[in-house]
């Protein structure tokens, strides 16, 4: 079965944004767009602003002559461009003017602009003025032409200004509708020109920025992630902090911070009572032993003997699983061959006593770790027990510390199975389930090395019989 991939949340969060920007965009065109469809405006700026204002303040005089009456709308005009200049024609050549006018638009306007309904007028030489707006419109007087210019006044002007002129033509039908048929690919066409660059900017920018600010948010929570990889069973009471976690995530690390104390307190429990358990033991079984060796050299006296031996040992592994949680500040220098030597000394005459012979090599220089000693010694004592117990009861037992820190502890035999290596550090795990042992001891070891930074396994080979090495880091000589 395929494993689930794990969605990324800076990219859930990067395309979110994107949708979300491209989707406000188009709602913002669209509202513009149902906007002007609506409202159907004519933009004017300031000069057709000037025509606009002139057409209504333009009269015929009693003499028919054109006159341009100081109407409101046009005294407000003239107070926001004061130097306003204008031509006013009709169609038999009667005009009145205002204002400083170029002399280039004194001249009588030819046939076209008398056809055009307004025009903008532009130069593109420096030394002539332009920007002035024509318009022929129907007024109170009658057909006019109105030439005027708000240029002067915005060139007297302290500041800025910005005119802004827009013409917008859709083509229409016989009857004066709008043919949306011709005008919207021209339109769509415009709107992509328009919104394309906004959107690919937007999009690029989202795509470079998104990824660094959520990084940035998310440092703190990445920080915790780190911290809770670190916990152990060493470290158990340690808790998660939440000063850089985000809001959102605070009850998730809450919870699991309680969790981290249920569990340690629930430890606790079951190591006080691993410990007072066999605390509790040793007194019946020492009331045991002192009884069973009343009944002398009698065969089930021998047996029960052992049975109580077994018992004792079982109590006693108990007791060195208490050891572990030992700080490390209790660990010191350790010469491995004085003690790997004591080790030998112990057991040399349970060895014996088994049918064994026991031989102990020594490294050819000294060798120091740091560690527990206690520790060290009973991880040690526990391989050896299980090379006495589990070795046939005949050949050498030897203990061999190697040059680069290695303890390794060699039987005759009939060995363990390759594919059983791994499993007889278990916990509870034996070989044979009809032995003596209560399948702790290699498990404890192997717990005790890692505490200290080593390792324990079987090596494989073509000797006879097991070797279990033991791996410790040396310090530096």
């Amino acid at each position: 079965m395929k494993k689930a991939r794990t969605r990324s949340l800076q990219w859930v969060l990067v395309r979110r944004l994107i949708l979300l920007q491209a989707a406000m965009l188009l709602i913002f065109i669209a509202l513009c767009a149902a906007a002007l469809w609506i409202a159907n405006p004519r933009l004017l700026v300031d000069n057709e602003a000037a025509v606009a204002a002139l057409k209504n303040a333009v009269e015929r005089g009693p003499d028919g002559r054109l006159v341009v009456r100081e109407t409101d709308e046009l005294r407000t005009f003239r107070e926001s461009f004061p130097h306003v200049w204008y031509i006013i024609r009709d169609r038999t050549g009667q005009s009145v003017r205002d204002g400083t006018i170029p002399d280039i638009y004194t001249r009588t306007p030819g046939d076209l602009l008398a056809a055009v309904d307004r025009v903008t007028l532009e130069s593109s030489r420096d030394d002539l003025p332009s920007g002035a707006f024509m318009e022929n419109v129907d007024s109170k007087a009658g057909p006019l032409q109105i030439i005027a210019s708000t240029r002067s006044s915005r060139e007297a002007t302290d500041g800025l200004e910005v005119s802004i002129s827009a013409t917008v033509e859709v083509a229409k039908n016989p009857d004066g509708s709008r043919d949306w048929e011709r005008a919207l690919p021209a339109l769509a066409l415009i709107v992509v020109m328009v919104v394309l660059p906004i959107a690919i900017v937007m999009g690029i920018t989202t795509l470079v920025t998104t990824p660094a600010v959520v990084r940035r948010s998310f440092s703190g929570l990445l920080d915790t992630a780190r911290q809770a990889a670190r916990i152990d069973i060493n470290n158990r009471a340690m808790q998660l902090p939440l000063k850089h976690v985000p809001q959102e995530i605070t009850p998730l690390v809450q919870a699991f911070n309680q969790t981290l104390t249920r569990l340690a307190q629930g430890y606790d429990r079951h190591n006080r009572f691993l410990t007072d358990a066999a605390h509790e033991l040793r007194t019946p079984i020492a009331i045991l032993r002192t009884r069973a060796e009343l009944l002398g050299k009698e065969p089930q006296g021998a047996r029960l003997l052992q049975d109580i031996e077994r018992l004792s040992h079982l109590a006693q592994q108990l007791l060195d699983h208490q050891m572990l949680e030992r700080p490390a500040s209790e660990r010191e220098v350790v010469d491995l061959k004085e003690l790997v030597s004591r080790v030998a000394a112990d057991f040399a005459p349970l060895a014996i006593e088994a049918g064994y012979d026991l031989a102990f090599e020594p490294p050819p220089r000294k060798l120091f770790v740091e560690a527990n000693a206690l520790q060290l010694e009973r991880a040690l004592a526990n391989v050896v027990r299980n090379a006495i117990d589990h070795g046939g009861g005949s050949g050498t037992i030897t203990l061999v510390v190697t040059g680069n820190g290695g303890i390794e502890v060699r039987d005759e035999g009939p060995g363990i199975p390759s594919d059983e290596r791994d499993n007889v550090f278990e916990p509870f795990y034996r070989l044979h389930p009809q032995s003596r042992g209560a399948g702790l001891g290699l498990n404890l070891t192997r717990q005790i090395v890692e505490l200290h930074g080593g390792s324990v396994g079987i090596l494989d080979g073509a000797w006879r019989g097991t070797r279990v090495r033991l791996e410790l880091p040396v310090l530096a000589g």
